[in-house]
């Protein structure tokens, strides 16, 4: 399962509001192989259900993975920051033994 912190919340309805996406989409989190720790974050709107995703809901958002990703990031925390230091999304994985400094990759 992935959680959203309330940050998280409010930026993914701000940016499904401006992309004028309906009530059908969704967040799709996955991960795939890159960036300087090996693997990395991927974040989307999908509407599309394809084969093997796990669904979970957390603070009114729907959230998608594939069965790889999830096995990746099961338990993960997505934030959002909107400060000097980085603004974005991050992900909270306690399954990344290390990540690189930009937090937009990392290993197990």
């Amino acid at each position: 399962m992935i959680t959203i912190t309330d940050k998280a919340k409010s930026k993914i309805e701000h940016l499904m509001q401006d992309s004028q996406l309906g009530s059908d989409y969704f967040l799709r989190v996955s991960v795939k192989g890159g960036g300087c720790s090996g693997l990395s974050y991927n974040l989307d709107f999908d509407n599309e259900e394809k084969t093997g995703d796990q669904f979970f809901e957390d603070r009114g958002i729907r959230i998608a993975l594939d069965m790889k990703s999830f096995l990746y990031l099961a338990g993960t925390e997505l934030d959002f920051s909107d400060g000097l230091n980085g603004k974005g999304f991050n992900f909270n994985n306690p399954n990344a033994s290390r990540s690189c400094g930009c937090g937009e990759s990392f290993s197990v």
